[in-house]
C-alpha cells in the first residue's frame, strides 16, 4: 500500500468517529451519549487503558472518545510549566489532562491530521475554561511546530498509524528542546504479522497492521538521535487489544507498550 492510500484511510476512519461523536453529543434524542452516565463505554474503555475515574471526571464533555492503548500521562510524569506536544491529539483527552498537569504557566499543543478531530477538540476546549492549550491541523510527519520548542512529546496509539514512522521520530526530535523527552503509549508487533493482515486497510486503521517491532522502533529512534530508549510491551494489554478485532485474534500479533526516550 502506498503512503497516501494509508493516510487517506486513517483520516477517513477517524474523521467518521469525530463526526459520529459530535452528532451524538448534539442529539436531543436521549440516547446514551458523551458526558452522560449511560455513555459508560468510553469511560470504561479509558479505565482499562489506565485512566483514573478522576481523570475521566475532569474532562470536558466530548473529549473522551474511548480511543488509545494506554495512558501517556503516567509515562510522561509532567511537571509544572512544561510545554507539551501531543501527536495525534484526537478529541483532546490527553491534552486536557496535560493542561492541568503543567498548570497555567505551561502550554499544551495538540496536532492532528483530521479536520473533524481538530474541530471537535477545539469545540471541547471552548467549554473547558483552560487557556493554556491549542489544537493545530497537521501531519505528525510534518509538524507545524518550531524547532527546539517543547519539553515533552506525548502520543497515544497514533504513531503505529503512520506509514512513515522514521519521519515521525525525526520530527519529534526536531521540536524537542535539548534534554526533552518522548513519552508515548503505542502498539508494537509482538510477532510476525501475516501479510494478509498487513495489507488490510481496515486493520491498519485499527492500530494493528501498521505496528512495528520493538527492534524496528528502536532503530528509528536511534537514527533520529534519541538516547535512553526504553520500550516496554505490556502483556496484560492482550485483555483489551483482543476486543479491537475479536474475530481474528489480533492479540497474537500486537501489544500495547510504553515508549520512552530523551533528546541529548
Amino acid at each position: 500500500m502506498d503512503i497516501e492510500t494509508i493516510r487517506t484511510a486513517v483520516r477517513k476512519r477517524y474523521g467518521s468517529i469525530a463526526q459520529e461523536h459530535k452528532s451524538c453529543c448534539q442529539s436531543s434524542s436521549g440516547s446514551p451519549c458523551c458526558g452522560s452516565p449511560a455513555s459508560s463505554s468510553s469511560a470504561e474503555a479509558s479505565r482499562k487503558l489506565g485512566y483514573t475515574a478522576e481523570d475521566i471526571a475532569i474532562l470536558p464533555e466530548g473529549a473522551n472518545l474511548g480511543l488509545g492503548c494506554g495512558n501517556p500521562q503516567v509515562i510522561a510524569q509532567l511537571k509544572k510549566s512544561e510545554i507539551v506536544l501531543d501527536l495525534g491529539s484526537g478529541g483532546g483527552i490527553d491534552c486536557f489532562l496535560a493542561s492541568r498537569a503543567v498548570g497555567p504557566e505551561g502550554r499544551v499543543i495538540g496536532v492532528d491530521m483530521t479536520p473533524d478531530m481538530v474541530a471537535l477538540a477545539r469545540s471541547n476546549a471552548a467549554t473547558s475554561g483552560l487557556s493554556n492549550l491549542e489544537f493545530r491541523l497537521g501531519e505528525i510527519e510534518h509538524l507545524p511546530v518550531a524547532d527546539d520548542s517543547v519539553d515533552v512529546v506525548i502520543s497515544n496509539c497514533v504513531i503505529n498509524l503512520s506509514p512513515e514512522k522514521r519521519q515521525v521520530f525525526l520530527e519529534a526530535f526536531r521540536v524537542l528542546k535539548s534534554g526533552g523527552r518522548l513519552a508515548v503509549s503505542d502498539v508494537v508487533a509482538s510477532g510476525p504479522i501475516p501479510e494478509e493482515l498487513k495489507s488490510d486497510l481496515s486493520l491498519y486503521s485499527s492500530c494493528v497492521a501498521g505496528a512495528s517491532t520493538v527492534e524496528e522502533l528502536t532503530g528509528f529512534m536511534r537514527e533520529a538521535g534519541f538516547i535512553d530508549i526504553r520500550i516496554s510491551p505490556k502483556g496484560e494489554s492482550k485483555s483489551f487489544v483482543k476486543e479491537w478485532v475479536p474475530e481474528i485474534g489480533v492479540e497474537d500479533y500486537a501489544l500495547s507498550a510504553s515508549i520512552e526516550a530523551r533528546k541529548p
